[in-house]
């Protein structure tokens, strides 16, 4: 069994909850809007590390793909930051993780679990800061949400 965090826009800052459950993971999964090359690191520092960049990630980032395949215990996932760059039709995956909006979402289409960890950097759009933990062994997954404190 493998525990993942999954989280998506960050916006240039990892608080210190979301470092303390990446410090315990098996793999992290980060659907871009990293905003800054020090988060970025930080999370290819991680073990595992599943990143693709999103919309506000500049030419430091051109490195990072714009989507990614992966399949972590059995477990395919596809992983982007806008749900646009999913191509329709998409075949032969698991879990479809996308973030941008920064709100969060978990919906099940034809067997596929579409997930948006929401954004757990800045707060923004005065949405909930949230990331997602998920065990994944033997090709299957158990996902939980969590919340992080509001700021100040």
């Amino acid at each position: 069994m493998k525990k993942i965090v999954l989280l998506s826009d960050t916006h240039g800052l990892l608080r210190e909850e979301v470092r303390a459950l990446l410090a315990e993971a098996d793999a992290v999964v980060h659907a871009g809007d990293f905003d800054t090359p020090e988060v970025a690191d930080a999370l290819r520092a991680c073990a595992q590390p599943h990143l693709v960049r999103g919309n506000n990630d500049g030419a430091w980032a051109e490195d990072l793909p714009r989507t990614l395949a992966f399949t972590l215990e059995g477990v395919r996932f596809f992983l982007a930051h806008n749900r646009r760059d999913v191509p329709r039709g998409l075949n032969g995956v698991d879990v479809v993780v996308c973030g941008h909006s920064h709100k969060y979402a978990a919906e099940d289409r034809d067997g596929v679990l579409w997930l948006n960890p929401g954004g757990c950097g800045r707060r923004r759009f005065g949405l909930a800061l949230t990331l997602c933990l998920m065990e994944v062994d033997a090709g299957r997954y158990r996902v939980e949400k969590i919340f992080l404190p509001r700021e100040g």
